[in-house]
């Protein structure tokens, strides 16, 4: 179990790209939240299986059809073990 920290900037708000990021946290089984940042940029934090964590990153960076991702700050981490499943934060 990992802990991956992620603010990622470009073209992600207003596009859906929280909830797509939900959807594949579902899908991938990590918790954590997203939620956008008033600098127009996008934090995240997933916790789960390190090769879930990378599944999740490589398609954050590969982005949706409306958004445009940037630069991807990341940080890993051991798990807090706060959350139980992915929420969207506001």
């Amino acid at each position: 179990m990992k802990r991956l920290h992620l603010i990622v900037s470009g073209l992600v708000q207003g596009v859906f790209f929280r909830a797509h990021i939900k959807s594949w946290s579902s899908e991938l089984k990590l918790i954590g939240w997203a939620k956008n940042l008033k600098s127009g940029e996008l934090e995240i934090v997933a916790e789960g299986s390190e090769k879930n964590l990378n599944e999740l990153l490589k398609r954050i960076k590969k982005g949706t059809p409306m958004s445009k991702v940037k630069n991807i700050k990341k940080n890993w981490n051991e798990p807090l073990k706060k959350f139980d499943t992915f929420e969207i934060r506001h």
